[in-house]
């Protein structure tokens, strides 16, 4: 009994991770919506950032100067003097004061936030492109809607028609239906032009067809979810983790440093100076201390310090941007929610509406005109409810765009 209790404990945050990870990975269906050109265009620039990382953590070792030299002289009369020289020489600095080791730390963490930092750029980029497949879907509902709009305008404009023609309506009346439905006409055409205007904008992010493209059902995600795998703050924080390192490395380019230099020269004598205990071929080898002495050395390293202060805290500031940004999208969600509410509310009394209408039809009361506009204002409240919904996937993805393994 109590294993099968230890069971049903774990089975319950199982269940919970096992949601929450297929909806991430539904979420990502749509990772490669980008095109060709788009996703290539990221692929270079992480392969740059690689790059430029190694070559910066490597930066410390100095180059081995290899060099030849062939010289002619004409200066002794019997004969010309020919040389060749060859030299491999070398100066590395071997101990900067801790600086070598925080050069290396600097270049591996400036590389990982360049890395975040392309990563947040590319999924800004998906979440444009997710966000215009949404408002298509949306802007469908929003035609459909107008068309009944539309449809019951045309139906107040007979009635009021009769009604004036009969003397029982002023014309004020009739011209404000008229001018209703004039004004209706052109918000559906304002939605057309919308939709060209988007799937243009579509076009220059991806080379998908829009209408083939699956909409991802997005979930609010956990906070501590949001905040942990917030691609912002990872950046942040470790832009404050590469100024901590560039800290140290500023305050050891002004202490001492020890260098080896060693040179093998293989090269012929100068005739002038011809010497059986000379040899053309010899080594040159020694150790060097330096340090630099500049002025502008306290300047330099309470600038390095400042700027580490000032990515710490940037650091606390995006955490509190992520809070509220959390907060903000979650009461917006309720606001949706209640909308739908109201939709779903108002839909219901336009069903019974209806059904009263329906029967004062048949008492010759009413005309069909009426069962007409309330059947279609049952529809327009009911697209009014997918609207809503579609409002908040564009108000979730606001997250997932902002955080790690989903889209």
């Amino acid at each position: 009994m109590r294993l099968m209790k230890g069971l049903d404990v774990l089975k319950k945050p199982l269940i919970l991770y096992s949601l929450l990870f297929a909806s991430f990975v539904y979420a990502d269906d749509l990772g490669d919506i980008l095109s060709d050109n788009k996703s290539l265009l990221f692929e270079y620039q992480m392969q740059s950032n690689a790059l430029e990382s190694q070559k910066l953590s490597q930066s410390w070792i100095n180059p081995v100067v290899v060099s030849y030299r062939k010289s002619y002289s004409t200066q002794f009369k019997d004969r010309s003097d020919i040389r060749d020289n060859y030299s491999v020489q070398i100066d590395q600095p071997i101990f900067r004061s801790g600086g070598i080791y925080y050069g290396i730390r600097y270049a591996d963490v400036l590389g990982r936030a360049n890395a975040i930092e392309i990563r947040l750029q590319k999924r800004q980029m998906i979440g444009d492109a997710v966000s215009i497949l949404f408002n298509l879907s949306k802007n469908t509902l929003e035609q459909k809607k107008m068309k009944y709009l539309i449809k019951n305008d045309e139906i107040d404009i007979h009635q009021k028609r009769d009604s004036y023609d009969s003397g029982i309506l002023d014309s004020s009346f009739l011209n404000q239906a008229i001018l209703k439905k004039s004004q209706d006409e052109a918000s559906l055409l304002e939605l057309e032009l919308r939709v060209l205007e988007m799937k243009q904008r579509f076009s220059l992010l991806s080379d998908k067809n829009p209408s083939k493209l699956t909409l991802p059902k997005l979930k609010l995600l956990p906070q501590d979810v949001y905040r942990s795998e917030n691609l912002a703050l990872q950046k942040d924080r470790l832009r404050a983790e590469q100024a901590d390192y560039n800290t140290h490395v500023t305050m050891a380019k002004y202490l001492p440093t020890v260098s080896v230099t060693g040179q093998y020269i293989n090269g012929d004598l100068n005739p002038l100076f011809l010497n059986p205990n000379l040899k053309e071929s010899y080594y040159n080898y020694g150790i060097s201390i330096s340090m630099a002495l500049d002025i502008d050395t306290l300047n330099d390293i309470e600038l390095s310090k400042i700027e580490k202060l000032k990515t710490a805290v940037q650091v606390l500031d995006t955490k509190d941007q992520i809070e509220e940004e959390y907060v903000w999208i979650d009461n917006s969600l309720k606001i949706l929610d209640k909308k739908i509410l109201l939709a779903q509310k108002d839909a219901k009394i336009y069903q019974n509406l209806l059904i009263l209408t329906q029967n004062l039809v048949e008492a010759g009361e009413k005309t069909s005109l009426d069962t007409d506009i309330m059947q279609n204002s049952i529809t327009i409240r009911k697209l009014d409810q997918k609207i809503y919904k579609i409002d908040k996937q564009i108000q979730l993805l606001k997250l997932y765009i902002r955080v790690e393994n989903v889209l």
